[in-house]
């Protein structure tokens, strides 16, 4: 055989055996470009898949009503009476006023970007920290926007990663939002026809992690420097979540304790410098909610001439509209101004604040790491759950990551 002859049998057997491990179908010739292209998808082809969960949120105004229509069709975090019906009814006639807020903020949420830039910066000191499991990938996961779970747990199984992370962007632990996204996953495989072959492990909650109470204090500090000095230790702090309806707190839901926990270990590391309260935000629907609101705790502290306060949005990781216009617009600006407040701050989203991207890090490797693939606290239902798809999604967690 000639020396050229055998330099083309030579590449023909490369790529017939980098085809067949991508499951690409074999050809009697393939050029250097093809097998440059299939090198490159080998390489970046990820060990580890890091699923980043989160609620989402519309990046333009036309998303809008898809955004509420998927919110208002799941059950776990909003139950009506003909849901089927209701939830896109709701959606339709909500759609015109959260777009005028959406507008007012930008014409859209800068969830994502804040995500996809969290999750590069975590994935790359990932790689160096983990190198058994790395290259680390990271993939947002939204439920009710764009990219949804479903399409990126359809991406992730295309670009044949071997382990998969389902990481909780909530870093305290409920089952309207944590659950629920823990629940869509379950879901998607269920109705699958051929079982995964990824190895599944879970970071379902992270509200007590010293990074992340570190990058709170850190930004509730920048803004107590902006008080005058005479003023700031009289300043108070009102750490704001999501609230929550009583009706699921009953059964057991341990959100409350948890975003309790973390404002306890923030308001440790500050020192206890300043008064402070855990109040709750964007209630939905007549039925009972977790309290005090926030407007209302507002109104209140000013009627006894505390004018001064700090707004901590101690349960979301990045800014959205809960944070750019509820808080720093309805709040601070038109409550406060309405009620005679002297400066209501708002504290900054950990966003890309090097700390909170220790805290993703400090998580993630150290579930890397660790034995452990799925908490035990995870695993079991609140003790009053009433809910199917708990049971079906907590029983299929159990064994995809063969915790049992």
């Amino acid at each position: 055989m000639s020396k050229t002859g055998a330099i083309r049998l030579f590449l023909r057997s490369c790529c017939g055996v980098q085809a067949a491990s991508r499951q690409y179908s074999t050809t009697p010739r393939c050029s250097q470009v093809e097998a440059a292209a299939v090198g490159q998808k080998e390489e970046l082809r990820p060990k580890t898949a890091l699923l980043m969960l989160n609620m989402g949120g519309p990046r333009n105004l036309d998303e809008v009503h898809d955004f509420l229509l998927e919110l208002f069709k799941d059950r776990d975090i909003i139950q009506l009476p003909f849901q089927s019906r209701m939830g896109p009814w709701i959606a339709k006639r909500r759609t015109p006023s959260i777009q005028q807020k959406y507008d007012e903020i930008g014409g859209g949420s800068p969830i994502f970007k804040w995500t996809d830039l969290q999750g590069k910066l975590m994935c790359e000191r990932l790689d160096k920290l983990c190198p058994d499991t790395a290259p680390h990938k990271h993939y947002v996961g939204f439920r009710y926007a764009h990219p949804l779970t479903e399409a990126t747990l359809e991406q992730i199984e295309e670009e044949g990663a071997e382990n998969c992370v389902a990481f909780s962007q909530y870093p305290q632990y409920s089952c309207s939002t944590t659950g629920s996204s823990m629940n869509a996953i379950h879901k998607f495989y269920a109705n699958r026809p051929t079982e995964t072959k990824l190895k599944w492990s879970v970071i379902d909650r992270w509200c007590t992690n010293p990074f992340l109470v570190k990058c709170f204090a850190e930004n509730i500090k920048t803004e107590l420097e902006k008080f005058p000095a005479e003023k700031r230790k009289d300043v108070f702090i009102l750490f704001s979540a999501h609230s929550l309806p009583l009706r699921q707190v009953n059964r057991g839901d341990p959100y409350a304790a948890e975003v309790g926990g973390t404002v306890q270990l923030v308001m440790q590391e500050l020192g206890f410098s300043n008064p402070y309260r855990l109040v709750w935000q964007s209630k939905v629907g007549p039925l009972p909610w977790l309290s005090p609101a926030t407007d209302d705790t507002i109104k209140g502290l000013v009627q006894r001439g505390r004018k001064n306060m700090i707004l901590v949005p101690i349960a979301f990781t990045s800014d959205h509209i809960e944070t750019l216009h509820e808080l720093d617009i309805e709040y601070a600006q038109d409550v406060g101004n309405e009620v005679g407040a002297e400066h209501i701050l708002r504290c900054a989203a950990p966003n890309d604040h090097p700390l909170f991207i220790d805290a993703l890090v400090d998580v993630a490797s150290k579930h890397l790491l660790g034995s452990q693939r799925c908490s035990e606290q995870f695993l079991h239902n609140c003790p009053l759950c009433v809910n199917k798809s708990c049971f079906a999604s907590k029983k299929w967690f159990r064994h995809a990551t063969q915790t049992f």
